[in-house]
């Protein structure tokens, strides 16, 4: 039969004098020695970071030995609340009461570095962060904290991790070098066109890398119209071999799946090929290709399964569109396309598909770029605008009809305007579809273990150390709520995730001025928060903007367009200027932005900015000489190039 969990003790305990030799409490152990000698932490008043790494390690040393751990306080009704359910359970804790040692206040201290928690009781079940009294006794009531008491031996491994993407595989490696058995589940479900692909997820299968790379076979047809003025004399009509790119694309990335297959062997992690889903706590099924299951426990687990492409849900989008799951292995040139969307995968996508001479169309329901600096938005649509990429504002496609097969075939797309009663309808080879993806948490049996997610977006909550509401379930990369979805930001926090775990550092990924870049035919890169969130966060009246126009050196000779590309900084005017946030539209933003993004975190200024000298000539030394703000009206056009 199982036990009533204890009440709280009544008012007149909590008062109760602490007794410093006190060596029971309800059938717990209490490792607190009476006198001075009931000490963690090395000798002598020293605060060197030696000696609060020493004290770290002696905590973290009492964690891994205990079966329970509660860092306690002998006067707390908390504490004793708790202390009396293990009690009632039968199970012996150390319990360490903090008010009776002599450096309590330092282990409460350092505790709490660890932990994120800087109250009592503390919790440690199985060297799980359990938490305080209130998450205990709801992982009683829930069953979890009963599991939790499950001697850890019994479990396969130390960690499991959901999702063999760029955060899984960071966390999975660093796990592993710190000396952990370490799983990786890791298993593609095909697109409704069939695709699928290898591990290292969707940045190196089916985003970044392949996007970068026609990105970049975009600009060198670019290269070649340019070179013409420099010299470079060609009779022989220059024309692009969709299959010839895909293939040497496809090849790469083969070869980086190999790497990280060889790389996971080497650190001994199991790699298993496998749909992972929880069917109790601690406990996953593994379903492979052929539909036979496996099951696997782990102490700790973290769900890294990224995100999927969305569909529109209507008639014949997922029978007859592709999204970018597809676009990158297509065996055929896609021909006339229509994009639908105006995310920066639908631009980037829209744009390297107009370098290459295709004729596309974008249809956009409302604004491009959300979430961007939308000055800079529109910007980078005009651009693509006046490069023959066409633009369908305010409408939504409504249904796709398939007129004829082939590779590529022909559909019909009917659409109606967002904003009446008009519908318009376009013929094309492909529709590829980008407005948006889904959280692929919906499907992996997280309700059975009680992991809580945005039941309209799919995303997982969690702490400042990527921690869920069930403490042995972390969670990392682009499923997580109100954080930044870019490879580099899940590598890193799957890489300090590891290591937090597992006693290597206490340091957590830094959400803060993030950089990007969207590699739309003429990249725009940020860093920071856009004019529209400067606005919101600061009071215009607080802000000062610096811009310009730029003319690239590269572009004069080219004959191409002065005044289009465009440099500006926000600076927050009460706060020494601070720069707050980054913009470029031009060549190479990425590279120009990477460099500015670490002067940001070392607290960037206007005056610093003005009292660096410039690489001349580049395009990034224009941030070195602004002057003209936006507030003194003043023209910013260029006459030639500086």
């Amino acid at each position: 039969m199982e036990r009533s969990p204890p009440q709280s003790p009544g008012p007149g305990k909590a008062g109760d004098a602490p007794n410093r030799r006190s060596g029971h409490v309800r059938g717990a152990r209490v490792l607190s020695p009476p006198g001075r000698r009931a000490r963690l932490s090395s000798p002598g008043p020293s605060r060197s970071s030696e000696a609060r790494e020493e004290l770290r390690s002696r905590l973290l040393g009492l964690i891994e030995r205990s079966r329970v751990v509660i860092f306690s306080k002998s006067y707390c009704p908390h504490s004793t609340r708790v202390k009396e359910l293990f009690s009632s359970l039968g199970v012996e804790c150390n319990v360490l009461e903090l008010d009776q040692v002599d450096d309590g206040a330092r282990v409460q201290e350092v505790l709490s570095e660890i932990t994120n928690q800087k109250t009592v009781p503390n919790i440690f079940v199985n060297k799980v962060h359990v938490g305080g009294c209130d998450q205990t006794f709801q992982a009683y009531q829930s069953g979890l904290l009963q599991k939790l008491l499950q001697e850890d031996s019994a479990y396969d491994y130390d960690l499991i991790i959901i999702g063999g993407g760029s955060g899984g595989l960071s966390c999975a490696k660093e796990a592993a070098i710190l000396g952990k058995k370490v799983m990786v589940l890791d298993f593609v479900v095909p697109s409704p066109q069939g695709t699928s692909w290898g591990l290292g997820g969707t940045c190196v299968n089916v985003g970044c890398i392949p996007k970068k790379l026609m990105h970049q076979a975009a600009l060198l047809g670019q290269a070649l119209c340019d070179s013409r003025k420099f010299g470079w004399e060609y009779n022989q009509q220059v024309r692009h071999n969709w299959e010839t790119m895909t293939k040497a694309i496809q090849n790469h990335i083969s070869s980086l799946n190999w790497g990280y297959r060889l790389s996971l062997r080497e650190k001994a992690v199991a790699y298993v090929n496998s749909y992972g889903e929880f069917v109790e706590h601690h406990k996953i099924k593994a379903t492979n290709k052929k539909g036979q299951e496996t099951y696997y426990t782990a102490a700790q687990f973290v769900i890294a399964t990224g995100e999927r492409p969305r569909y529109l849900g209507i008639q014949g989008d997922k029978e007859y569109c592709i999204t970018s799951d597809d676009l990158f292995s297509l065996p055929y040139c896609p021909g006339k396309t229509l994009v639908v969307g105006a995310s920066y995968v639908a631009l980037e996508c829209a744009g390297f598909l107009a370098g290459f001479g295709l004729d596309v169309t974008v249809m956009v329901r409302s604004i491009l770029l959300r979430g961007f600096d939308q000055e800079m938005a529109e910007k980078v649509g005009s651009y693509m605008e006046q490069h023959g990429v066409k633009f369908l504002r305010k409408f939504i496609p409504v249904m796709v009809q398939q007129l004829e097969k082939g590779s590529p075939g022909k559909l019909k797309v009917l659409a109606k305007s967002t904003e009446g009663t008009e519908t318009i309808e376009g013929v094309y080879n492909t529709v590829l579809l980008a407005i948006g993806r889904d959280s692929c948490t919906r499907k992996i049996g997280l309700e059975k273990i009680g992991v809580k997610i945005n039941e309209k977006s799919g995303k997982i909550p969690v702490n400042d150390v990527e921690q869920t509401n069930v403490p042995y379930v972390y969670a990392v990369g682009d499923i997580l709520e109100d954080k930044p979805e870019l490879t580099p930001v899940a590598i890193q926090s799957g890489k300090l995730l590891a290591r937090r775990l597992f006693g290597a550092s206490l340091e957590k990924c830094d959400y803060i001025n993030v950089p990007t870049t969207v590699f739309t035919p003429l990249e725009y890169g940020c860093c920071g928060l856009s004019e529209e969130k400067a606005i919101e966060v600061y009071k215009k009246e607080n802000l000062e903007i610096y811009h310009t126009l730029f003319w690239p050196l590269e572009w004069t000779v080219a004959g191409r367009e002065n005044n289009t590309c465009y440099a500006k900084i926000i600076c927050n005017k009460f706060d020494r200027d601070r720069v707050i946030g980054f913009h470029i539209l031009g060549p190479n933003a990425g590279e120009v932005t990477q460099g500015f993004a670490a002067a940001m975190k070392c607290g960037l200024t206007k005056q610093l900015l003005d009292d660096t000298i410039g690489i001349h000539p580049t395009c990034g030394e224009v941030f070195t000489t602004l002057e003209i703000t936006k507030s003194s009206g003043l023209d910013i056009t260029q006459k030639g190039c500086g």
